[in-house]
């Protein structure tokens, strides 16, 4: 008989306007085995995490005053990683990438099935911060390529004569895959898989925003990446300093357009 673990429960945090969702997710995800409080609006939301502490974020896109996008990028722009899954009512790609661009690590488009969404959350709280063993070494702390260095169990970059940089929590998950796999081409569909737990959508581009981002805080030349290369028709791959891809890699621009 196996004994059950011994550990916290996982606190969550919904913050939608529509009281119905709110009791039903309440009720829900309560039901799941998780600690579950939820807010109508930003103030609610500020005066939860002011005095509580969450492993996770359900938020709405669409809120009364401040909306989503605008709590989410205030968020991380207060340094605040906290995991956030963001619940968007119109179902259009561009409102997705740009909920991914503030620095959500997931979304749902409205209307949703529950355990979907309870998938999304379990993949997000299981994602481990150590790089896997068949990668590079995963007691390493810190890895160095070029002027840039990473530093796994701060979960920060820094380069010389600039600020210390604090990844969000999707650009430090699908960063800590590609590291992890250096000179090996990973397809959208394995990086969304190693990094999200979940196949992507025929209109998902999550990946190709966190590469953006990515690209921009460790390439010398975003236009030319040197370390993160498209490999045409393949994926992405991480090249490390000691090695070179066997063919010259075609790189695509910072706007990550969708490879055939």
């Amino acid at each position: 008989m196996k004994h059950k673990s011994h550990e916290r429960t996982r606190r969550l945090l919904v913050v939608d306007d529509d009281t119905r969702i709110r009791e039903s997710l309440q009720r829900y995800l309560g039901e799941q085995g998780y600690e579950v409080r939820s807010a109508a609006n930003a103030g609610q939301l500020d005066a939860l995490l002011q005095r509580e502490f969450f492993d996770l974020i359900v938020l709405d896109l669409m809120l009364p005053g401040e909306d989503g996008l605008s709590i989410c990028r205030r968020l991380r722009a207060k340094g605040n990683l906290i995991p956030i899954i963001m619940l968007t009512a119109r179902g259009e790609d561009v409102d997705r990438i740009i909920g991914l661009e503030m620095g959500a690590d997931d979304y749902l488009p409205k209307p949703f099935n529950p355990r979907e969404l309870l998938a999304r959350i379990q993949a997000m709280l299981r994602r481990p911060w150590i790089l896997e063993e068949n990668g590079a070494d995963a007691t390493q702390k810190k890895i160095r390529f070029g002027d840039v260095e990473i530093d796994f169990a701060a979960r920060t970059l820094n380069r010389p004569g600039q600020p210390t940089y604090v990844f969000t929590t999707g650009e430090f998950t699908v960063l800590s895959v590609l590291l992890s796999h250096p000179n090996k081409t990973l397809s959208r569909d394995q990086l969304m898989t190693l990094a999200r737990s979940r196949e992507r959508g025929p209109f998902d581009r999550a990946i190709d925003v966190q590469i953006a981002r990515i690209r921009k805080l460790i390439e010398p030349n975003v236009n030319k990446p040197r370390y993160l290369q498209t490999i045409w028709g393949m994926g992405y791959m991480f090249v490390p300093d000691e090695a070179e891809t066997e063919d010259e890699a075609e790189t695509e621009d910072e706007t990550g357009d969708e490879m055939e």
